[in-house]
């Protein structure tokens, strides 16, 4: 997932059921779904039940509404309230929105994550340039050394052109033409 497409997640789009996350509105104002592994649901159900306890303590101080997308709060006007609109990773603080001028609950700033992840790379022992995009590509090349046919990876990441997923492709050329020396 892109870093917005993550931070925007909302509760009802974390499929447990089906090990999918669906992505709404990703680039290109398209939904699509991809994998929810196994290995994240203990962590990512506390994170949730913390998430939803914040929920019905700022319901109880009178706020816990959230942005909607479209004319989706005309529609459905108390569904900015509803625990499956909340976001999965909602900012600390209730903020005034620019917009609507209501005082709720965004997500995570994009920035947050970005400097988390900087300070992460400074501990350790990595001389690369690391920022939350690279775990994208490293998804996708990880799915092509481990075989799965590249038109499954553009879906789940979402690309339009299978060209542009092809890039990935690169990655898996070893030196010397891919190989492998007798020597070794």
């Amino acid at each position: 997932m892109r870093l917005k497409e993550s931070l925007r997640l909302r509760v009802k789009d974390v499929d447990y059921a089906m090990n999918q996350i669906v992505v709404r509105n990703g680039k290109g104002f398209k939904d699509r779904t991809t994998i929810f592994p196994d290995s994240l649901k203990p962590e990512l159900t506390r994170h949730i039940g913390r998430v939803k306890e914040q929920h019905e303590k700022d319901l109880n101080s009178g706020f816990g509404a959230v942005y909607m997308p479209y004319a989706l709060d005309r529609k459905y006007p108390n569904a900015s309230r509803q625990w499956g609109w909340q976001y999965v990773f909602p900012a600390s603080k209730i903020s005034r929105d620019p917009r609507s001028d209501q005082m709720r609950r965004h997500h995570v700033y994009d920035r947050t994550i970005q400097r988390k992840v900087a300070e992460a790379v400074k501990r350790t022992d990595i001389n690369k340039h690391v920022t939350p995009h690279v775990f994208r590509h490293s998804f996708a090349t990880f799915l092509l050394s481990d075989g799965y046919d590249i038109r499954t990876i553009q879906e789940l990441l979402g690309h339009n052109d299978v060209a542009t997923t092809m890039i990935y492709t690169h990655v898996l050329n070893k030196g010397g033409k891919g190989v492998r020396s007798p020597l070794d």
